[in-house]
């Protein structure tokens, strides 16, 4: 069997011809084999290389070859249009008679055909693109256990490919090649590369998703609150710039950690003014579903059925766990319903004292509970809410999320504040519609008043140390 490799530029008018004779070989010869070589006229260098891969010398446009199938090896060149001609017609007795205005519109033709093909493989390509995920202060173990969550399929979808590149300081590069070598070992189908990285100027480039993990280690007998705020202050203002620099206009941005949750988004969006606000939020999921086991564990069920507790205020500080608005569902009582079928909890809990006494303790020891977790809790409340924010949440369910208050339940502007939200389409929107009662605005203006009082102190601080890029 003879088989040839016919190339040239798309717009080539001998190219045009050496394929139709090509073609038509193929079509009435049942030995003849051919592979056509199509490429744009800017990229025409290709020629050179194919030559000097194969030791050939040819420079012209098309350049035509026979593999050798049954012996293998680099093939030999038989060489242009002329050479194609006088060998079809001295082994098949067949010759092309194309004028040269067929030739050329043919040209055309292939031109255009040839662009509407790259056109089409770039929308392909750009569709199976990678999400590019950037983790902070990577050697934490949140990020140990956040990455098999991030790459087994479920965040993202089945058939979408993720990066993640791994930040930290030069000490922890051990621990980052580690952590990228126990991925890779691993083999998640879905994870196309992963790599550590120590350089801060280098960082955030191409992101799509960024999850900010940085924390302070507080210790108010060693240092100042101020002092502390001041670090993640300086801290933000470093990642804000490298942000708007380096990533990708949409980029959203996850602020984590056990520590200034809230102040982080804050001062991220303060000193990255055209990062898109509503892409900076502050994870406070790890504590809905903490109070939602607590609650579960009271009333003898599945913590799956207790839906809409709603956490307010400063994550990692002052913060109210409103139960308001909670619903059960599946909850065995007297009363029973479809799948769909919920109850109010309050109606539920007929233990005046624990709802009054006890919840209230129990929110220090919830409290206590969520700051020693170091791992899956944490790393589930970022993969829960990424998928959130991809796909959307349950139909009608409340999410809590710190998010910057527009002025929403009469909260100040300017702050990150955890409020009830729902993902639709791949955005959030305040649930704006609930009503509160007295009480629990009031307690809103005492936490709104704890995160005001932050935010001064970080400018203040930054202000007193740069003047001219606080203002």
């Amino acid at each position: 069997m003879a088989k040839f490799v016919v190339a040239g530029k798309a717009n080539c008018p001998y190219y045009a011809k050496a394929e139709l004779l090509a073609d038509y070989l193929q079509t009435n010869l049942p030995s003849f084999r051919v592979h056509k070589i199509t490429q744009h006229p800017d990229k025409w260098e290709w020629l050179h290389d194919i030559c000097e891969t194969n030791g050939w010398e040819h420079r012209q446009c098309p350049i035509i070859w026979r593999e050798l199938l049954d012996r293998g090896g680099k093939g030999q060149l038989l060489g242009g249009l002329n050479d194609f001609l006088e060998y079809a017609q001295r082994y098949y007795g067949i010759t092309s008679m194309m004028l040269s205005e067929e030739m050329l519109d043919i040209a055309e033709e292939n031109l255009q055909a040839h662009l509407a093909i790259v056109k089409e493989d770039e929308e392909i390509k750009s569709l199976i693109k990678p999400i590019q995920i950037w983790i902070t202060s990577a050697s934490v173990p949140i990020c140990y256990h956040l990455i098999p969550l991030l790459a087994n399929g479920e965040v993202f979808g089945m058939t979408t490919e993720i990066s993640i590149h791994l930040l930290d300081a030069e000490q922890f590069k051990e621990i980052l090649c580690g952590i990228v070598m126990e991925a890779e070992d691993m083999a998640f189908p879905l994870l196309r590369s992963i790599s550590e990285h120590t350089k801060t100027d280098q960082a955030f480039i191409d992101a799509d998703i960024i999850i900010v993990l940085d924390d302070v280690l507080l210790n108010l007998d060693v240092q100042s609150l101020e002092n502390y705020i001041r670090e993640v202050s300086e801290i933000c203002q470093v990642y804000a710039p490298l942000i708007e620099k380096n990533a990708k206009g949409e980029v959203k941005v996850i602020s984590s950690g056990k520590t200034f949750a809230n102040l982080k988004a804050t001062m991220l969006r303060t000193y990255g003014p055209s990062i898109r606000p509503e892409n900076i939020i502050a994870i406070s999921t790890s504590w809905e579903s903490a109070a939602k086991a607590m609650l579960a564990r009271k009333l003898n069920m599945n913590t799956a059925g207790v839906k809409d507790v709603i956490v307010w205020g400063n994550i990692t500080g002052s913060n109210y766990i409103d139960l308001s608005h909670a619903k059960l569902y599946g909850y065995d009582c007297a009363i029973r319903g479809p799948p769909n079928f919920h109850r109010p909890l309050l109606n539920m809990i007929y233990d005046s004292e624990w709802m009054h006494s006890e919840l209230l303790s129990a929110q220090s020891t919830l409290r206590s509970r969520v700051s020693r977790c170091t791992g899956m809790l944490p790393a589930h409340a970022i993969a829960m809410l990424l998928q959130y924010w991809y796909h959307g949440s349950p139909s009608e369910e409340i999410i809590s999320l710190g998010v910057l208050s527009e002025g929403q339940f009469c909260i100040p502007e300017g702050i990150v504040f955890s409020m009830p939200v729902r993902f639709r389409n791949g955005n959030w929107e305040v649930v704006t519609e609930l009503e509160i009662n007295e009480t629990t605005q009031k307690v809103l203006g005492r936490i709104s008043h704890e995160l005001v009082q932050e935010k001064l102190v970080a400018l203040k601080e930054i202000n007193e140390m740069h003047p001219y890029e606080a203002e």
